[in-house]
This record gives C-alpha cells, structure tokens and sequence, in this order.
C-alpha cells in the first residue's frame, strides 16, 4: 500500500510536470503528427495541442496509458523482477491524469488572476472610497440629527391612555 501511495505522488508530480512541458512546446507530438498524417491532417503551426495539453480525457487516458503500458513492458525485460503490478499500473495512471488536471487548473487560475489583477485593484479602491464616503455621510448625517433634536420644539403632553379612559368613563 505505501508503494502504490509513493508511486500515486511521484505520478501526480509527473503529470504536472508533462503537462507544463507540453504547455511550453509540442515538439514530440508535432513529429509523430507529421509521421502519421498525410500534408492535408498535419496540425497547423499556432495549434499548441500536445499528447496531454488542450486534450480532452479520452485522449490523455490513452495517450499516458500507452506510456505507461511501454514503460512497464521495458522495466520487465530490464529488470526481472516483478515490481509491475496492475495496482500500480493504475496508480501510475490516475496519478498522472490527476496532475495534468491538477496543473492545468493552476495555469488557468494564475492567467485569470493575471487579466483581472487590475480590475480587482481598481474595484477594491472603488469600494474604499465608497466605504469612506459611506462613513462621512454617516458621521454628517449624525451631527444633522443632534442639530435637529435640540432645535425641535417640546411636544405638548398629551393626556395619558388611562386619563382617556377615565375621561370616557370607561374606567
């Protein structure tokens, strides 16, 4: 179990790690692209689509499962022992699938904070400002209410609910 954890860890690493190398050039995805595709198919030259970035989850499942699938057929020949299971063929998997979800998450949350870093700037003054004058107008409004209070003439009293009673003969 602490294997396959490590493995899931090492693996969500590797998929934030692919992710941002894809993100910066698809050169291995542009080569396999030409090698395939007839001129016609080939992949225009802004198109920034990678193995797993601007891919959707089918497409990344089988593209880091392969990867995974000749990494693992390596390791056996290399190494004979049997280390390779499918518990940790499936962590491996998930975990990377995890990381390249997790890094493209960060990427787009840091360009969004990037573009709106200045429109949050000038409404958080915005709202300052307004919070000031808010309190100004509160604290005038307050000594308006004082002048008013003091300068206000007496009422007259008036004769209590019971006195009215008693008037009526009611009590």
């Amino acid at each position: 179990m602490t294997l396959e954890l490590i493995v899931f860890i090492g693996a969500i690493l590797f998929g934030i790690f692919m992710y941002w190398r894809e993100s910066k050039g698809n050169g291995l995805y542009r080569f396999f692209n030409k090698m395939i595709n007839s001129k016609e198919l080939q992949m225009k030259p802004q198109d920034k689509t990678g193995f797993v970035y601007q891919q959707t989850f089918l497409l990344r499942l089988v593209f880091v499962g392969f990867l995974f699938l000749i990494g693992i057929v390596i390791v056996r020949f290399l190494i004979p022992i049997d280390i390779a299971t499918i518990s940790i063929f499936a962590s491996m998997i998930v975990g990377t699938l995890a990381g390249t979800y997790l890094a493209n998450f960060i990427f787009k949350s840091s360009e969004v904070i990037d573009e709106k870093s200045d429109s949050i700037e000038d409404m958080v003054h915005d709202t300052i400002e307004k919070g000031k004058d808010f309190i100004e107008d509160l604290k005038t409004k307050d000594a308006k209410d004082v002048i008013e209070k003091t300068k206000e003439v007496p009422k007259v009293e008036e004769k209590s609910a019971r006195e009215r009673l008693k008037d009526k003969g009611l009590m």
